[in-house]
């Protein structure tokens, strides 16, 4: 009889070759020569940019983390994102059902992965999908979120989120307007951890110059 820890075992073997055939039949670019790390760092910076984000390239370095190590960090979920904002909606589809089956609490898989089901046509899901992932979001960020604390001090993320849970609520009704909605809500994460992120750095080299 096979354990849990035998499932698990099998479910990340399953995880890597279905990853792997993915970019090996869909990637036709040359992996970058710098570390997981870097490579990682660099797709998620394009990625989580509002504006000027350069997507093909946050997609060549989150395919080579992938390849690499599916499990490195969100790797798996950036990618996806990277994928929906391209426009390669079944691909992202594709790969955040592979980011879920490592992590079901991952609130931002669920919201994109709904987002690409909606783009697809596959509107129920989707909107399931979306609603998880809302409520998931919403626990996350009681005390802070994505290690910082305090979050949103101004509010726009929370303002956001309970605009996609309202439309989220009423069904498909305005189902174009909870797409704009929830996208501007994951555009808002992204420009919160940002500025989260400037503001430790300046801390951190304060602390260091005294």
């Amino acid at each position: 009889m096979r354990t849990a820890r035998d499932h698990r075992f099998l479910t990340i073997g399953y995880l890597l070759f279905a990853i792997g055939y993915l970019l090996i039949s869909g990637c036709t670019h040359i992996i970058p020569r710098f570390g997981i790390g870097g490579r990682y760092l660099e797709g998620k910076g394009e990625v989580i940019k509002s504006r000027g984000g350069d997507i093909d390239k946050a997609i060549l370095s989150l395919e080579a983390v992938v390849r690499e190590d599916p499990t490195y960090q969100d790797s798996i979920t950036l990618l996806g994102r990277a994928y929906y904002k391209k426009g390669r909606y079944e691909d992202a589809k594709l790969i955040l059902q592979r980011a879920l089956v490592v992590n079901k609490e991952d609130e931002i898989g669920w919201i994109v992965l709904g987002l690409a089901q909606i783009r697809l046509g596959d509107d129920g899901r989707g909107l399931e999908s979306i609603k998880g992932g809302l409520t998931l979001l919403s626990k996350a960020m009681r005390d802070g979120y994505r290690g910082f604390n305090p979050w949103d001090l101004n509010g726009l993320v929370r303002l956001s989120l309970r605009r996609s849970i309202l439309l989220a609520t009423k069904g498909l009704e305005d189902k174009e307007d909870l797409i704009r909605a929830t996208e501007l809500l994951l555009a808002r994460i992204d420009d919160e951890e940002i500025w989260r992120g400037r503001e430790a750095n300046v801390e951190r080299r304060r602390e260091a110059a005294n």
